[in-house]
C-alpha cells in the first residue's frame, strides 16, 4: 500500500488561495492524495494569513497550514493561533502562543509536522532550528510514523545542512520561503526525500509574487516602495511524496508545475527571434 502526502507551496494572497481552490481537489483526487500540507503565511496579500484565508485553505483541502517569517503580519491570527491545523515556527521563543509543531492521523498512521524557521538572511531572533527540532525529534519518534518537516528558510545551505542534519531521523525535509521550485528532489542517503523549496502559488508574471514594476523601483532606486500582489494568471506548486506503508519511507518524490508552459513558450519564443 502507498501513502501520498502533497506539500503546496507558499500561498501567495487572495490570487493564490483562489488557484488552491481551482487546482487542489482535482489534483489530490487524481494522484490519490492521502495528506496535504499548505504554507499560508503570504496569503494575506502577501504578509500573514487572516480568519477566512485560512478556512478558506482548509476548505480547498489542505489538512494542515504551516506558516513563516510572515505569521505575525495579521493581528487577525491570534483569533485562531490554537487551532490544531495551524503550525507557525517551532524556534520561536519559549512562551509564544501556537505551537510549532502536530500529530495527526491519516491512514492508521500518525504523521507529525513541524515548521521551523531559518535564520540566515531572515532577519528575525529566533532559537536555534538544528536543536529544536532535533529536540522535538527524539521526544516524538517512537510515537508518530512519519515526520515531514517545512523549513521556512532564505538560504539554499542552511536548507542543504537542515536536510543532512536531519537524514535518517524524519521522512521528509521539504523548504518553503523562496518562492522559486527547485530542481533537487532526491532522497537523501539515510532515507530521508528532500527538496530545497517547493516553490509558489501565486501569480505567474511576477517577482516572487508580487507586482514587478513595484518590485523593480525598489532595487533601481533603493527607495522604500511599498509592495503589491500582482495580477493576472497564476501558477500552482507542490511535491508530492509516495511513501511505502510498510517502511514508511519515502520512496519516489514528484515535483508538480502547473502554468509553466507559458515559460516554455515564452523562452523559446525569444531563443527563436534572437536567431
Amino acid at each position: 500500500m502507498i501513502l501520498k502526502v502533497i506539500a503546496v507551496g507558499d500561498i501567495i494572497g487572495n490570487l493564490g488561495v483562489r488557484e488552491l481552490t481551482n487546482k487542489l481537489k482535482n489534483i489530490k483526487q487524481k494522484e490519490n492524495i492521502d495528506f496535504c500540507i499548505v504554507n499560508g503565511e503570504n496569503s494575506a496579500e502577501g504578509m500573514g494569513i487572516t480568519e477566512k484565508n485560512f478556512n478558506d485553505i482548509l476548505e480547498a483541502g489542505a489538512d494542515v497550514v504551516t506558516m513563516g517569517n510572515h505569521t505575525w503580519g495579521k493581528k487577525d491570527i491570534f483569533k485562531f493561533i490554537d487551532n490544531p491545523k495551524l503550525i507557525r515556527p517551532v524556534n520561536y521563543p519559549e512562551g509564544v502562543v501556537g505551537k510549532g509543531y502536530g500529530i495527526y492521523e491519516c491512514n492508521g498512521k500518525k504523521i507529525a509536522i513541524i515548521n521551523a524557521l531559518g535564520r540566515v538572511d531572515i532577519n528575525i531572533l529566533t532559537e536555534n532550528p538544528f536543536l529544536i527540532i532535533r529536540d522535538i525529534v527524539e521526544k516524538i519518534q517512537n510515537e508518530v510514523d512519519m515526520i515531514f518537516v517545512d523549513f521556512h528558510a532564505e538560504a539554499t545551505a542552511e536548507k542543504i545542512a537542515m536536510a543532512n542534519y536531519l537524514d535518517g531521523k524524519v521522512t521528509a525535509v521539504f523548504g518553503t520561503h523562496t518562492h522559486v521550485q527547485t530542481a533537487d528532489e532526491r532522497i537523501l542517503p539515510k532515507s530521508t526525500a528532500y527538496i530545497t523549496d517547493i516553490g509558489m502559488t501565486g501569480p505567474r508574471d511576477s517577482v516572487i509574487g508580487m507586482d514587478i514594476q513595484a518590485s523593480l523601483k525598489r532595487f533601481e532606486t533603493t527607495l522604500p516602495e511599498r509592495y503589491k500582489i500582482a495580477t493576472g494568471k497564476c501558477i500552482f506548486n507542490a511535491v508530492i511524496f509516495e511513501i511505502d506503508d510498510n517502511t514508511n519511507k519515502v520512496y519516489n518524490i514528484k515535483r508538480i508545475f502547473l502554468g509553466k508552459w507559458f515559460f516554455l513558450f515564452y523562452r523559446c519564443y525569444n531563443i527563436l527571434i534572437r536567431k
